[in-house]
């Protein structure tokens, strides 16, 4: 049986992991955990995780994600250098516009899922998964021939997520802000705290990523929103591991890493191989494109009593007494009544309505493949 281990110490702060801007206000409302991602401390536990679930998906809650750091790319030839770091098409990103995108290695290996915000003609931001990205474009600048400068600059997103985030973002910032289509951004001032809004966000829900662009002014931002947020009721949280699997949203170093590419993740919406540009990955993908993958990811449902926890190891997948793959992200949700996981499987497994079985952490489990995401499969909440 495969078994979770998972350490109850306390966190141990230190200087050599980085604290948010919104670190100190954090505490002060009540976040009782903390991990690390991008090697800065992120807020994980403000208490029941099913609550904040549903304060997630009736009402709205603020998240300090400031671990989402950016990667900011400019210079005459960013444009240029962006593109050949992903192989979506950058040419088709507006200047104000966001982007889901990938960066993949020579091999087509995903090495981060970011954001990408474009701010102007040669002006960008990744807004970044957990992964050393900044080290990596400027090691790919050195000798790329370019005119670019590639900085992290002084930026710490909030994430303000829910049906009333629209509410709560129109108190706040005005029309300028409920104006915004999805995945577009703008750039204003708030109580002399310069910031970027973005309608995008890590929760399938509607909402608002707000990008601070002066770290001291984190205490004050973070409670205006928390005082404008009350009369619709705003509260404290942290991203939801149940609505982000429900939505079928990836996690890196958990759904994908560095050894998986975009075909077997089912991104091939966001490659190109067919536009003149060349990136890095570029041959790799061709070629993978040409032979199939061998492995690919699908949604579970795992029978059995409600999860108490989200998986802390991956789950070996057994059919006919051999190992097919590994759930590798898993939780109880509490409303769709049902165990749902993503797992990478072997191609001849990945057809819905499989049956196998997992080794979790509480035994010897049923499992049915299924359609992916597993509510609202067509973004409209996030979306309209």
């Amino acid at each position: 049986m495969a078994k979770d281990t998972q350490n109850t110490d306390a966190v141990g702060f230190g200087t050599q992991i980085r604290k948010s801007p919104y670190f100190d206000a954090t505490m002060r409302w009540g976040a009782a955990g903390y991990s690390v991602y991008n090697h800065m401390y992120i807020p994980r536990d403000f208490g029941d995780p099913v609550q904040n679930f549903w304060n997630l998906v009736n009402d709205a809650i603020l998240c300090d994600v400031a671990v989402e750091r950016q990667v900011e790319i400019t210079g005459p030839d960013a444009s240029r250098f962006v593109q050949m770091l992903s192989p979506r098409d950058i040419s088709k990103c507006a200047v104000g516009q966001c982007k889901y995108v990938i960066l993949t290695n020579e091999k087509g290996g995903v090495l981060n899922d970011p954001v990408m915000l474009r701010l102007g003609e040669n002006h960008f931001w990744f807004s970044l998964a957990d992964s050393d990205i900044l080290f990596w474009a400027q090691g790919v600048a050195v000798n790329a021939g370019m005119d670019v400068t590639i900085t992290e600059p002084d930026v710490s997103p909030l994430q303000l997520q829910g049906p009333r985030s629209g509410e709560i973002a129109h108190a706040l910032f005005g029309d300028v802000v409920s104006d915004l289509r999805y995945y577009w951004l703008a750039e204003l001032e708030f109580e002399g705290i310069p910031l970027v809004v973005s309608r995008t966000g890590w929760s399938s829900e509607l909402g608002y990523e707000i990008y601070l662009r002066d770290g001291s002014k984190g205490d004050q931002l973070w409670e205006a929103i928390m005082k404008a947020g009350a009369p619709f009721g705003l509260k404290p949280g942290h991203t939801s591991s149940i609505r982000r699997i429900e939505g079928g949203m990836l996690s890196y170093h958990a759904d994908m890493d560095i050894n998986t590419n975009p075909f077997e993740l089912g991104l091939d919406r966001l490659i190109d191989l067919d536009m003149d540009a060349d990136f890095i990955g570029k041959a790799a993908l061709t070629k993978i494109r040409q032979h199939g993958v061998t492995r690919k990811q699908v949604g579970l449902v795992i029978d059995g009593a409600p999860l108490a926890a989200s998986n802390t190891t991956f789950w070996p997948v057994e059919s006919d007494g051999k190992v097919i793959g590994k759930v590798t992200s898993a939780i109880y949700s509490p409303r769709l009544e049902q165990n749902i996981a993503l797992a990478m499987l072997d191609i001849a497994y990945a057809d819905n309505g499989t049956q196998a079985f997992a080794e979790t952490s509480v035994g010897r489990l049923p499992v049915t493949v299924v359609p992916k995401p597993f509510y609202d499969p067509k973004k409209q909440l996030a979306s309209s």
